[in-house]
């Protein structure tokens, strides 16, 4: 079982991969859905970096309260994930349910202001985690359809830097607006909510209806229009449910669910950062934008790179970043450069696998079941870290931040070591 089959297809442009300059060589459409990403990310990251500081110190939830949250908070999107992957293939229309999708996450995000208790807020984040669910395997499709299999992890790659650019931008934004506004917490969410609604807009306007880029799928539409409108039928649950039977992406699934099982989520770092480190809370929200910045630079150059020796290899080396960040905050948290060190080994976690894992699937999934594929391996990946949110959450509450974080360490060390034997490269493949 391999991570990726480096075979370029025969309609690729073998001059693409030699182009320089994270936009040359990627789909225009590519382009478009990463403007998309980074007008939803400012939106999404102006919450999601105010809401553990809010939720812990305003509200005053625990660990194992802030844990519950934050596993629906991913919980919620990974079972969701694979409903919108499989309507998008059905209806063959990837951008009607990316739509819907941008569109239930930026309602919700005005029902923050009314959110007080741990019942209300759930319930509002499992909406908004419903939407994200709905819209990441065919925006991802939509990605990888408009790409030749040997620059996927460049268009990948490119997505993912634009993405990070807003993710870069709404923590500093979520800063500004809480040191000028008297109600600060309301004036985030209020402005996140106007920023979201702009990100829908620019979908609706400049996405088109279907990706047409690459040759595959302009013969396909072709071929629809001269033989009527059921000369193919729609794809059928079974055969999406059938994907399971290809051993690679057994592998995929597998290895993403077990690294999942002991990946600390985002919110988790940054309060054992502002914990373990002493840094001050009104820096707190600044720290996914050091993660951020790191991601943005590194996204395009790790997935050029992936392309060329091998995802399986950029794979694991970004969960040895993490593990190795993991015990800078075990057993060094008062050095002074610990945490820029601790967020950029968390940036480079993200820009060696945030992209790399999706890239990988190119090789592995039909055309016609791309997002049911991508909902497959991100629903896995989703639902283990909603375990560890929980896991993380209750050992903390009972045992420390201190011994929860080592409990992680160690498995990730232990799954990290399977996922490389069951992901080995055989062959021509890597």
């Amino acid at each position: 079982m391999y991570l990726t089959d480096r075979s370029q297809p025969a309609q690729a442009d073998p001059g693409q991969a030699r182009r320089r300059g994270p936009g040359r060589g990627v789909a225009p459409v590519v382009l478009v859905l990463g403007t998309v990403s980074l007008i939803t990310d400012i939106s999404s990251e102006m919450v999601t970096a105010v809401l553990p500081l809010y939720l812990v110190t305003t509200l005053g939830f625990s660990p194992l309260g802030f844990g519950t949250l934050d596993g629906v908070y991913n919980g919620v999107s990974a079972l969701v994930q694979l409903t919108g992957g499989h309507l998008a293939d059905r209806i063959r229309n990837h951008k009607l349910l990316a739509g819907l999708g941008y569109g239930l996450s930026a309602l919700c995000k005005p029902l923050l202001l009314f959110a007080g208790s741990i019942g209300t807020l759930g319930t509002v984040l499992a909406l908004e985690r419903t939407g994200k669910g709905l819209r990441t395997a065919p925006r991802d499709a939509m990605i990888s359809l408009s790409t030749p299999a040997g620059n996927q992890g460049r268009a990948f790659g490119a997505h993912r830097a634009m993405d990070t650019t807003g993710a870069m931008l709404g923590p500093l934004a979520a800063f500004l607006i809480l040191r000028a506004a008297a109600d600060g917490y309301d004036a985030v969410f209020g402005v996140s909510a106007c920023v979201a609604a702009l990100g829908v807009l620019v979908l609706v306007l400049f996405v088109p209806g279907k990706a047409k880029e690459n040759r595959a799928a302009e013969k396909e539409s072709r071929a629809e229009e001269e033989n009527g409108p059921d000369a193919k039928p729609p794809v059928r649950l079974r055969e999406a449910l059938a994907l399971l039977r290809i051993p690679r992406l057994r592998a995929l699934a597998g290895c993403a669910a077990l690294l999942g099982l002991t990946t600390v989520s985002d919110a988790f770092v940054y309060l054992l950062l502002q914990r373990r480190a002493g840094v001050g809370e009104q820096w707190f929200t600044l720290l996914p934008l050091g993660t951020a910045v790191v991601f943005l630079l590194l996204a395009v150059p790790v997935g050029s790179l992936a392309d060329r020796i091998g995802r399986r290899t950029v794979f694991l080396a970004g969960h040895a970043a993490l593990l190795t960040a993991y015990a800078l905050l075990l057993w060094a948290p008062a050095v002074p450069a610990a945490v820029p060190l601790v967020l950029a080994l968390h940036g480079t976690f993200y820009a060696a696998t945030d992209g790399v894992l999706p890239a990988a699937l190119a090789a592995v999934v039909p055309e016609q079941l791309r997002a049911s594929g991508l909902a497959i391996v991100g629903t896995s990946q989703a639902l283990a870290r909603f375990c560890c949110s929980l896991a993380f959450g209750a050992a903390w509450t009972m045992w420390g931040d201190g011994p929860a974080l080592a409990g992680s360490a160690v498995g990730l060390l232990c799954c990290a070591a399977v996922a490389g034997m069951v992901l080995r490269p055989a062959g021509g493949h890597r």
